[in-house]
């Protein structure tokens, strides 16, 4: 055309830079948050659209509708339904670890429900979204023009909290996307603030403060080797597991309960892919399902009889998304740009924001204090010499020719510093002269008359020196870098303590990861079974010494506990360590094999988990025995604890058989168990113990009979045998202990009524294995029969069981050595109807201490020791 506004262009160059440009749009303006405040702009228009409303955690809320109105009119102009969406999103709290807004109304629901229309719902700014935006007003940040240049909006939040880390995000761009995780809030405060006293922290050394992710769905971290990945990369795959429970019903009827889903998951189409595979023949063990979650899930699966929980379990796993994985990767926009961040890059750019943000609000409120400062020297000057000023004023025909002539009036600097001016505004110093500026002039014209009073000159004079110590203050803080972190530090730490809950998912340990036990203490534990067959561990502080004859403490709630008939109580306690194994014998002489950090920790008094969650326990299984195998480690760091030579394993049987089996013989344990000992119809496993191949062995019956004889009467044989006769009960007896022979030690024997007591081995005669053996303890009506006994040392601390679930734990040395058929000493005090269950050596710690006892033998809040007895046979 003759005006040339058609020129020929080359198609593809004009192609990429287009598709470019809306490619950069996309990346920057829509789809990733920053690394600042964590935040896409159309969330932050909306909070900063909230925050224009006044809607504030203490307020009260607003309709949606309006929300999404003024964002869209003065910020967001792209459409009420992406707005709203946005809006529903940052008030899910299975969608956000910590929510920004508070709604009131149908928000939805993890089933996947949408909330209900922006005309029925409200809502306002919670804490946190609020403490995005503090300090707004205090030229921390950036602001610009809004889209029709009738507004500005701020570039970025100040951020009181990192948020990126915090809530995580998701956005998919053009050629880019990123998906990040959420973690606690406390954590990833603690990990910050570490950062800032060593600037040399490396993504190994942060984990020891931010652990993982933490999601608002809770669930469980299968494994290391994900985090790690991104804590070092930005990139890493987390495996996550739901919670299912198992219990059972008053019938009897074992059922599993969903308690948590993965993040991310439906629960109703959870439920859906259930049913499928209930159809489809492949969960064929499932009876029912019931849906009775609200806002807290709660899925209820109930199974047949002859089911396996824990098959079932690992089905769910396997073939449902309540195993799932989170793919990580952190990208986000620094400087303009998309970055693929570590986590030690996300956490230096929050840090050097935040550290910005300080300085530019330090910066103003300097500038607002000279300010302040300046208006307060005027104020002083006038009533220095008030007289003047006032026949300045009165003299003048209008303020403008007040103005000039107060403008014209002059001080010399020495009089300023005399009235205790100190001289701030370069702008009012004229050589040696002071001169107001206009700003003061104008102070002074306003002044009113209450303020000529002596009371407000005091007053005056008392908020400059004020001012002046914050001023002093200001220029301290920007002149000193340390400073600056130390508030950050400091502002971090408060948020943390006003808003950070405790962690949700849990990360545990997972086969293939390597050096497990270099995450996890090995400190002691207390591991406790029910007889229903409730597991858990617990810290050895948390149980105190006490003296010989207390009442003890509450080791567990235990099931059913006020109906006698159906008390459930405690019939395994033991002590060990984090990273040793477990060898758990069953009645039916199979053994499985766990470590003890594996097994779900808890407080002294609570019930525990059910030990199907831990085991693949066979219908008519009990835990019968359980040993603890310290881990054992040669020069190269690998695990020596079943090799060949590491010692053997001895088992007695309730009709008094035994058996010798080496230990490396359960090297090739399994998951679903493997057999111990083989065992005859009617008979079961008792107890088994750890001999190095020259040791003793003394088996104990209930009616207080028992026999000694040497292991090498025992021939070592495999796994799959039956064993040999170690002792002939009579008629009606059973045997109820095995123990190990040690000469520097004792044998105690405790009774089902409390009493117990110490013997010398020397006073049981070796004998050879298959007799009916001698006399252990003198049983009476007054004792009861002999419940256990075990090889205990002076410097021992033994925990005492009863069917009630009560503890005590003595010291070994307060029980005296007595003869071989004697009735022994009170142990524990008694209630009706509650009977000794078992006893256990327990570990000391330095920690506990026995109470004090005055010369009688008293202890401080129990009963006085009884007095010793002792019956010959």
């Amino acid at each position: 055309m003759e005006n040339n506004r058609i020129r020929p262009v080359d198609v593809a160059s004009e192609l990429s830079t287009s598709f470019l440009d809306y490619s950069m749009s996309v990346i920057i303006s829509r789809a990733l948050p920053d690394v600042r405040d964590g935040l896409k702009p159309s969330q932050r228009r909306i909070l900063f659209a909230m925050k224009e409303l006044n809607l504030s955690p203490g307020g009260k809320t607003r309709k949606c509708s309006k929300i999404v109105g003024d964002t869209m009119g003065n910020y967001h102009p792209h459409g009420d339904q992406a707005i709203y969406g946005t809006l529903v999103n940052m008030a899910q709290n299975w969608s956000m670890r910590d929510i920004l807004v508070i709604g009131q109304g149908n928000f939805g629901t993890p089933d996947g429900d949408p909330a209900a229309a922006s005309r029925y719902t409200e809502a306002k700014l919670s804490g946190m979204g609020l403490a995005l935006m503090a300090d707004l007003d205090k030229d921390t940040v950036d602001f610009v023009p809004t889209y029709d240049n009738e507004h500005t909006e701020p570039v970025v939040f100040p951020s009181a909290f990192p948020n990126l880390l915090v809530n995580g995000g998701t956005g998919i761009a053009v050629g880019m996307a990123t998906n990040m995780a959420p973690h606690n809030l406390g954590e990833v405060v603690d990990g910050i603030c570490a950062t800032i006293d060593n600037p040399q922290m490396t993504a190994n050394d942060l984990r020891a403060y931010i652990k993982g992710p933490d999601f608002p769905t809770g669930g469980d971290i299968l494994g290391y080797s994900g985090i790690d990945n991104y804590f070092r990369t930005g990139r890493g795959s987390v495996r996550i597991r739901g919670k299912i429970d198992i219990e059972q019903t008053d019938s009897g009827k074992d059922i599993l309960i969903i308690r948590e889903v993965p993040y991310g998951v439906n629960r109703a189409a959870l439920q859906e892919r259930i049913a499928e595979l209930y159809k489809e023949k492949i969960l064929t063990d499932i009876s029912g399902i019931r849906d009775l979650s609200d806002e807290i899930t709660c899925i209820e699966i109930e199974l047949k009889r002859d089911a396996r929980p824990q098959v079932v379990v690992n089905q769910l796993y396997k073939l449902t998304a309540m195993e799932t994985s989170f793919s990580v990767n952190m990208l986000a926009i620094h400087d303009n740009r998309p970055k693929t961040l570590t986590m030690l890059d996300a956490i230096n750019f929050y840090i050097e924001h935040r550290r910005e943000v300080v300085v530019r609000r330090t910066r103003y409120l300097l500038g607002e204090a000279e300010k302040d400062a300046e208006r307060l020297e005027a104020f002083l000057l006038a009533l220095g010499h008030m007289d003047d000023f006032i026949r300045i004023i009165r003299e003048s025909k209008n303020r403008d020719e007040a103005r000039e002539r107060l403008q014209a009036y002059t001080f010399s600097t020495q009089t300023a510093e005399q009235l205790g001016i100190l001289i701030r505004s370069q702008a009012s110093v004229q050589g040696d002269r002071y001169v107001f500026t206009d700003r003061q002039v104008n102070s002074i014209l306003d002044l009113r008359l209450y303020q000529l009073t002596a009371l407000e000159n005091d007053k005056i004079s008392g908020d400059y020196a004020e001012l002046l110590v914050r001023i002093k203050d200001y220029l301290d803080i920007l002149a000193n870098e340390s400073r600056v972190l130390g508030i950050v530090k400091s502002e971090l730490i408060a948020i943390k303590d006003k808003y950070a809950s405790p962690r949700i998912t849990r990360i545990i340990p997972f086969e293939g990861d390597m050096a497990i036990e270099d995450l996890i203490p090995n400190d002691t534990m207390i591991v406790t079974i029910t007889h229903s067959g409730y597991i858990k561990r617990t810290s050895s502080a948390e149980y105190r010494v006490q003296a010989r004859g207390g009442k003890g403490v509450k080791a567990a709630t235990t099931k059913g506990a006020k109906k006698d008939a159906e008390a459930d109580f405690i019939e395994h306690l033991f002590a060990a360590q984090n990273h040793d194994y477990l060898m758990f014998f069953t009645n039916t002489g199979r053994v499985y094999v766990d470590r003890v950090y594996e097994i779900d920790e808890a407080a002294r008094s609570a019930q525990g988990r059910s030990i199907k969650n831990l085991l693949d326990l066979q219908p008519e299984e009990a835990i019968a025995a359980i040993l603890r195998l310290e881990r054992k480690v040669d020069d190269n760091g690998n695990d020596i604890t079943f090799a060949e030579g590491s010692g053997n394993v001895v088992f007695a049987t309730k009709d008094g058989t035994v058996k010798k089996t080496s230990l490396n013989d359960f090297v090739n344990y399994r998951k679903a168990g493997i057999i111990a000992i083989n065992l005859e119809e009617g008979n079961s496993l008792v107890n088994a113990a750890l001999t190095t191949g020259g040791n003793e062995v003394v088996l104990v019956t209930h009616d207080g009979m028992s026999i000694r004889f040497p292991e090498e009467d025992l021939r070592t044989q495999g796994r799959n045998t039956i064993g040999v006769r170690g002792i002939r009960p009579r008629t009606g007896d059973y045997v109820v202990a095995l123990a190990i022979v040690d000469p520097t030690k004792t044998l105690l024997v405790a009774s089902e009524n409390g009493l117990g007591k110490r013997t010398p081995f020397d006073e049981y005669r070796v004998q050879s294995r298959g007799g009916t053996g001698v006399k252990t303890m003198n049983c009476t009506e007054k004792t009861g029969k002999v419940v256990s006994a075990t090889v205990v040392s002076d410097e021992d601390e033994l925990m005492l069981m009863t069917t009630a679930g009560q503890s005590v734990r003595i010291k070994v040395a307060t029980i005296r050595e007595t003869g071989r058929a004697t009735q022994g000493v009170k142990l524990m005090t008694l209630a009706s109807n509650e009977r000794i269950q078992d006893i256990s050596i327990v570990i000391p710690d330095d920690e506990d201490e026995l109470p004090e006892t005055d010369a009688a033998g008293d202890s401080e809040g129990g009963e006085s020791a009884p007095a010793e007895e002792s019956a010959a046979e």
